[in-house]
Order: structure tokens, then sequence, then C-alpha cells
């Protein structure tokens, strides 16, 4: 039976079909969630995290999240507070960010579990490579802006699907914790649900603005 999309509500439509592995596109928000029954549990997720040996002196770790940090440079100054959202075991935005002095705290649910973190809001928060991660991306996203300034940004980067892919072939969606997988329109929906004032999409960056 094809569960019902994790973000919008909506329903969904078996989208691929190969060796036993489904994923289902919601109908209305154009989002690909692989079959529930075949996420990993929270203790697989850890294992599979720690398998990517990332490295925050790694100047092309460093150099692969520099589109968020870059944005951050921008618009953000060492007065302003920031949250490192699934910071990871390594957490590189932090690491670099509090280097050139800018007031930024890491938090990830595995590896940097600090519940006070969420009490508190932001100016921008940075998740790289994180939202393809979420089993509950309309909770997920509620608590996001919630914990944003009225005047904050969110600053993501994911791999968007397209139509011109052929998913067969596309590697993103064979790593087993990625369950949540966007599309342009799945963008425009949390813009607007969410009550975003505007955001943008460059290539892997994702931008909204409160």
């Amino acid at each position: 039976m094809a569960p019902a999309c994790p973000l919008c509500g909506s329903a969904t439509s078996l989208f691929y079909d190969f060796k036993q592995r489904f994923y289902f596109q919601c109908k209305a928000c154009q989002a690909i969630i692989k079959d529930p029954s075949s996420w990993p549990d929270r203790h697989a997720e850890k294992q599979r995290y720690l398998e990517h040996l990332n490295d925050v002196e790694d100047p092309g770790f460093q150099h692969f999240v520099s589109p968020i940090t870059d944005q951050v440079k921008q618009h953000f100054t060492s007065a302003h507070k920031g949250l490192d959202f699934g910071a990871g075991h390594a957490p590189v935005i932090t690491h670099l960010l509090s280097a050139q002095g800018y007031d930024i705290e890491a938090y990830d649910p595995l590896f940097f579990d600090k519940p006070a973190l969420l009490q508190q809001q932001y100016d921008y928060i940075c998740s790289c490579e994180v939202i393809e991660h979420f089993n509950r991306p309309a909770d997920s996203f509620a608590l996001l802006k919630q914990l944003l300034k009225p005047s904050g940004m969110l600053l993501c980067m994911t791999e968007l699907y397209h139509e011109g892919i052929e998913f067969h072939r596309w590697n993103y969606k064979n790593d087993p914790t990625h369950v949540f997988i966007y599309h342009a329109k799945t963008l425009a929906y949390i813009a607007d649900n969410y009550e975003f004032s505007d955001y943008k999409i460059d290539g892997r960056l994702v931008v909204f603005k409160c």
C-alpha cells in the first residue's frame, strides 16, 4: 500500500520498483519517498554516518560545504547567532565559522544531542546534506521554522530530483539513509506552507528566508 506523503500528507503512487526496492512519489509536492518499511533504524543510521570518513580539516570537505559558509559570511556577522543542524560527527561548518569568530553551535540528535539548543532562536540555521534524512519532514521543517528569528535564514544543501534524471542510474538514491528526496515543487510547498517570505535554489543550495 502506498504511504501518505510525510511532508504534505497527500497520496503517493509507486514511482520506482527494482529488486524489491520501492520508492513512491507524492502526487502533490512531487517528493520521492523511500518505502518506509526499508528505512534504517537508529543504530543502522548511525553506523552509516560513521562510514563517512569526514575530517573537518580536509580541504575537499571544507570546499563541499562552502556554498553554505559563503552565504553565512555574505549575510551575517559574528554578532548573529547560528545553528549547524544535523552537523554529524564532523561538524565542519561549525568548525570553519567558529574559527572566523562566528557564534554557531552544532546540533545533531546522534552525535551532538544538546536539547537546550532547540529551546533558542537563531539568525541562521545551516543544514548540509541533512534534510534528505528526515523521516518526519513535516515536523522537522516546523521545528526549523520555529527555531528561526523573524528575519532568519535557513540554508540547506541537498541533491534535488528532476525529470531529466534517470532515476535507476541516480546514485543519490542508493544511500540507505536518504529516505525523502526533494523536487523543486517540494521546496515551493515548504516555502508556502511554513510561511517563508522567499526561497531560492542554486544548484544543491536551497535558501529559505523568513
